[in-house]
């Protein structure tokens, strides 16, 4: 999706941002704790754990802040009680948006991301409205230099990835969630650099924006949503010429 290459640049420097603030540790710890919580504390036995963790030591978090993390989210150590809710909303030009959150008060939560969409030219949406827009896939980015896509696309491909998509300084290998660590690890054997491997949630749809003021409240709202400290991940499927994106996107 044209646009959505340069918006994932703009999240990694806004996560690098994060990462000296400490909100990044914040986010990775309620996740380590909520997996836990919900699948147990061994990372061999609990994927989303092991994501977690791998996600927490890529930042460079201390190896007992982790483990601190898992004992809390089983109960070994007291600790608050995270939940994780999903929130669904509208954008600018009717953008579908997906929250994922992790919080200890609900009530706050959606309070406050009621305001944000309402600040932003959206709004908050009942459950169900828009959740049927994405559907759940594997995500590995590779970087484009150094590269060879005709060996990307046949390796990727054999390994059982879905699809491969280039972007400008990228290839997004999209796969199902349960075949993502075996393309992953057939890439790495491959001799492919690896930027990032997740399970993630793709749009089946795109809203195209070419309205620069539009483009600017829906980047706002995305900013602002993604600074939540309850909000672990959003996706929304609006498309963005590059040219309009890196426009717009530079003033972020």
């Amino acid at each position: 999706m044209a646009g959505h290459s340069h918006w994932a640049q703009i999240k990694r420097k806004k996560a690098a941002q994060d990462a000296k603030r400490g909100k990044l540790f914040t986010k990775l710890i309620r996740e380590i704790m909520v997996a836990a919580r919900m699948g147990g504390g061994d990372p061999s036995a609990n994927p989303r754990l092991r994501a977690a963790i791998q996600a927490a030591k890529a930042a460079n978090m201390p190896k007992e802040n982790i483990e601190r993390a898992i004992r809390k989210g089983t109960g070994q150590e007291p600790g608050m009680t995270w939940e994780e809710v999903v929130y669904e909303g509208y954008g600018p030009g009717g953008v579908a948006v997906l929250i994922k959150s992790v919080t200890d008060n609900k009530r706050r939560t959606v309070s406050e991301l009621r305001h944000i969409f309402s600040k932003c030219g959206g709004n908050l949406a009942e459950p169900g409205a828009v959740a049927w827009v994405f559907e759940q896939k594997g995500l590995i980015i590779v970087p484009k230099e150094g590269a060879d896509e005709e060996k990307l696309l046949e390796e990727a491909l054999e390994a059982g990835a879905e699809d491969v998509r280039e972007y400008e300084s990228e290839f997004e290998i999209i796969t199902l969630p349960q075949d993502l660590e075996t393309v992953k690890t057939a890439l790495e054997e491959a001799g492919f650099k690896i930027d990032s491997a997740k399970v993630t949630m793709v749009p089946k749809s795109t809203v195209k924006l070419e309205d620069e003021k539009t483009v600017q409240q829906m980047l706002r709202l995305m900013e602002t949503l993604e600074d939540h400290d309850d909000v672990q991940q959003v996706y929304a499927n609006f498309d963005i010429p590059d040219e309009l994106m890196e426009r717009v996107g530079a003033n972020i």
